[in-house]
């Protein structure tokens, strides 16, 4: 028999899947109503986070003996490196362009955020990840030369062809699917757990196996790709990139947050379920109603969070965002 102390006190160290869900929605609604400068630049921070651990994961895999005879060990090295990328942008609060594909479309299905705003949120965080990356790619590690010498620069020659030029479009795009379902993955889990630890352990995992995999994400790309162009990778130019890899991946990343988490997860979890209290705070819509219920919104229960009706939660606490 299962011992509910126990339940109890597994479930005291994350939210469950369907308080989870409810604060994807909240977070997606706080997102697309943001100022579009601050998404803008927060979205630039995000690249540059994303750059740092690519160009780190890039390097710890430079061990050319390992590279033939143990390919997948390296690689799996590499995996483990990789995922502070992901660590540093959701601690930070940045933006990026495969997580709000998830954030953005559950709160569009929730009516909560209108297609438009969550259309331009996905535009915006996009041109500012390219912006984070390429600066971080040219300015530190390009013009820094982090690669300029062998075996990091023959690492990065290789690694690129076999990103880009080696694989077709239909391919990259199918791996762009994979990789941002387990992106986004890894931004639920995070948000599921209610410690520190929890959450990177949470968004560590999901990371991992889609690098281990050689999925294609194309905010990580953003960085691989133009050192590619900057080492003179042969084949590669930028009409290449655009063509064959940001188009590709992009779309495949769209589906895969959008679709296979974002809607299935909202599909699954929430929709058509009665309205929910995460921590005995409810959404400020909800509350909205709530007013128009009783008629009337107390300031002494406004200031110390008291109920009213219904056990409805009435602090202003309620519009603010849980900690991813």
């Amino acid at each position: 028999m299962s011992n509910p102390a126990a339940a109890n006190l597994m479930r005291a160290g994350s939210y469950t899947p369907l308080e989870t869900i409810e604060l994807v929605s909240r977070a997606g609604a706080k997102k697309g109503h943001t100022r579009p400068d601050k998404v803008f630049f927060s979205a630039v921070s995000g690249g540059c986070l994303s750059s740092f651990a690519a160009g780190a994961s890039l390097i710890v895999t430079t061990a050319p003996w390992f590279q033939e005879n143990a390919p997948g060990l390296i690689r799996m090295v590499g995996a483990l490196i990789f995922p502070l990328g992901l660590v540093m942008i959701i601690l930070t609060g940045a933006e990026l362009y495969n997580g709000t594909c998830m954030y953005t479309t559950v709160a569009a299905f929730h009516k909560r955020l209108s297609v438009p705003r969550m259309l331009l949120h996905w535009f915006i965080c996009f041109w500012g990840n390219l912006a984070g990356s390429l600066f971080v790619t040219i300015c530190i590690i390009g013009y820094g030369g982090v690669f300029d010498d062998s075996p990091y620069r023959d690492q990065a020659i290789d690694y690129v062809t076999q990103k880009q030029i080696t694989p077709t479009f239909l391919q990259i795009f199918l791996r762009g699917i994979g990789a941002n379902w387990l992106v986004c993955l890894a931004c639920y889990l995070g948000m599921q757990g209610k410690d520190l630890n929890s959450k990177i352990v949470g968004m560590w995992w999901p990371i991992f196996a889609f690098v281990v995999l050689g999925l294609d994400h194309v905010v990580a790309n953003m960085m691989f790709v133009p050192l590619g162009l900057w080492l003179h990778v042969p084949g590669l130019t930028i009409e290449m990139y655009i063509w064959k890899g940001i188009i590709p991946a992009g779309l495949g990343n769209m589906i895969g947050g959008a679709v296979f988490c974002g809607a299935f997860y909202y599909w699954m979890l929430i929709f058509q379920a009665p309205q929910m209290a995460v921590d005995g705070i409810y959404n400020e819509s909800q509350i909205a109603d709530n007013i128009k219920l009783f008629g009337h919104r107390d300031s002494t229960d406004v200031e110390h969070g008291a109920d009213m009706g219904k056990g409805l939660n009435t602090s202003r606490e309620s519009s603010v965002m849980k900690p991813e």
